[in-house]
This record gives structure tokens, C-alpha cells and sequence, in this order.
């Protein structure tokens, strides 16, 4: 399985129990959606490789606390901890609407309610504070706020977001 075929579920936080249990921390909305899981992919050393789930149960909202099969003793664990899990991009749930994956939006046309079209998604800056919409114009690297006030409508048929930014956002860049 490749990365690019793949979404971030989350990291492995730490062990949970002396029998090789961890706590895999979701980076999910939805924690409920992962508790039935058969297995993850676990990036080991720039590799995903397979883990099969004995079993799971969520633990403090955001935690999976998780058997693997064949991880039996704390020095097994110790071998995951702090290793990012990964899904099949099929595993997501579908989202309509105006609701995007950042991994959906790149490479779709952005456009602009007054300007028109200003330029191609490149990808989404999520920094904790405030994420962005990365657009290229021609050499020049634009920065949208990813605020739901801006996004008129994501239209995945025609592969475009159009936008109402305000004015004078854009010229900033051009």
C-alpha cells in the first residue's frame, strides 16, 4: 500500500498494558467510525505495513485502545510507539456539500465570484491556527483562510471551489 493511496488516522500514543495493548490517538471528529477496524497500516520506517486488530474499544474519546494480533508483551509495543497509522482512502466516508477532505481539493480550480478564475490548488496549510488554501497563479503563490463565510461551493463534478473572498485578498498576492 502506498502513502498517497492512503489518509492520516492517527499516531500511536503510547503503551496501554504490560500484554502489548497501546492507545492509538484519532485525528478524527468521528472516533466512533474506527472501532470496528480489521487492521491499519503503520508507517515503519517510510513503509506502510499491515496490522492486524484482535480487538479495540475507545478509550478517553479521542484514544483506540488496541490489540494487535501477535504484539504480546510492553517490549512489542515499544517497537510502534510514536508511529503514525494510516487507512485506504476507500475507508473514508463520503462528505457532500460544501465539506471537503484537504487531500480532495488540490488540484481543482479556484475561482473567485468578482475575479473569476485565480489560479489551482496546490495544497491545504493547516498549522493549527488558522488553515489555508494554498493557490498557484501563474508564479505567484496565493493564500486563502479556510473560513466557510469564503467557500460558495464546492463543485466536484467541475472540479472547482468557488469563492467570495473579500476584496482586495487576492490583489495582495498579484
Amino acid at each position: 500500500m502506498r502513502k498517497k493511496d492512503c489518509f492520516y488516522l492517527g499516531k500511536i500514543a503510547k503503551k496501554f498494558s504490560f500484554k502489548g495493548e497501546v492507545l492509538i490517538f484519532l485525528d478524527t471528529d468521528e472516533p466512533e467510525l474506527y472501532t470496528e477496524l480489521e487492521s491499519v497500516f503503520v508507517d515503519i520506517n517510510g513503509h506502510l505495513i499491515p496490522f492486524f486488530i484482535e480487538k479495540t474499544s475507545l478509550h478517553k474519546e479521542k484514544f483506540l485502545r488496541t490489540q494487535f494480533e501477535d504484539m504480546d508483551s510492553e517490549e512489542d509495543a515499544d517497537t510502534i510507539v510514536g508511529k503514525d497509522v494510516y487507512l485506504p482512502l476507500s475507508m473514508l466516508p463520503k462528505l457532500e456539500g460544501n465539506k471537503f477532505y484537504y487531500h480532495e481539493v488540490v488540484g481543482l480550480d479556484a475561482i473567485d465570484q468578482r475575479l473569476g478564475n485565480f489560479g489551482t490548488i496546490l495544497r491545504i496549510v493547516d498549522n493549527g491556527v488558522q488553515a489555508l488554501f494554498e493557490v498557484q497563479k501563474d508564479d505567484a503563490i496565493i493564500l486563502v483562510p479556510m473560513i466557510d463565510e469564503f467557500i460558495v461551493e464546492v463543485n466536484r463534478e467541475n472540479k472547482s471551489i468557488l469563492f467570495n473572498t473579500p476584496e482586495g485578498l487576492i490583489d495582495l498576492y498579484l
